[in-house]
């Protein structure tokens, strides 16, 4: 499984990228309002943010628009700033129809707030080139999101959608709307392709008090080596 960083922060985005495991970036509108952002600098926020992670990893920027043309128009537009850019796509009748266009033009689409599996293989249908089932908003409305997600994973591995993507690629499904660690180690084992994770999130997966613990052990260890 892949990580990827579910924020707008340019700072979170470079300590997570000098770690060396990070392969990627999803931005959304309230994540760029919760760091200041204005809407004249929206495209050069996202233009800074390739320019941190490179070439090789992809970078979701968002479509507000609510008809077809006018989200084919915006995701036009994302795809001029970079090449790693993954045009964000709500899962919804117009946001399908748009993703077909871009799809057939050979921009990659991500569709986001999916949160079934008939939305999910629609979206494949279109030509979403990753498919992002939210986990926790289902748990904010006591259902199991991460049985949802398994759902989904599931189903789409049941079916070839190679012809219907950009280049012939296979789908990658995104478990996003994660809020702790063990959403990441579930979404593991069912395997999903991809967690797009808050920075607060990723620093919590590499943590364990067990490590601390030994990691101490250790270094009180070794004080005595160096003092014997």
């Amino acid at each position: 499984m892949k990580f990827f960083l579910d924020t707008a922060d340019l700072a979170e985005i470079e300590e997570a990228a000098s770690w060396g495991a990070l392969a990627g970036v999803t931005t959304n509108p309230t994540l760029y309002a919760r760091i200041g952002g204005k809407l004249d600098d929206f495209h050069n926020h996202i233009k800074r943010i390739c320019d941190i992670v490179g070439p090789d990893c992809p970078v979701s920027a968002e479509s507000v628009a609510m008809t077809r043309d006018e989200i084919v128009r915006d995701g036009r537009e994302l795809a001029k700033i970079a090449p790693n850019v993954v045009v964000k796509i709500p899962t919804m009748v117009e946001g399908l129809a748009a993703t077909r266009q871009l799809a057939d033009e050979g921009i990659p689409v991500n569709m986001t707030l999916c949160f079934t599996v008939p939305q999910a293989i629609l979206a494949a249908r279109a030509g979403a080139r990753y498919i992002s089932p939210f986990v926790g908003r289902f748990d904010d409305i006591s259902e199991d999101g991460l049985a949802q997600l398994d759902d989904v994973v599931r189903a789409i591995g049941n079916y070839d959608f190679t012809a219907d993507t950009v280049n012939g690629e296979q789908i990658e499904i995104i478990a996003a709307s994660i809020r702790s660690a063990n959403h990441v180690t579930q979404a593991a084992l069912m395997g999903a392709d991809i967690a797009t994770v808050p920075f607060g999130i990723l620093k919590k997966c590499v943590s364990h008090p067990l490590t601390d613990r030994g990691l101490e052990s250790f270094l009180k260890d070794w004080e005595k080596v160096q003092n014997a």
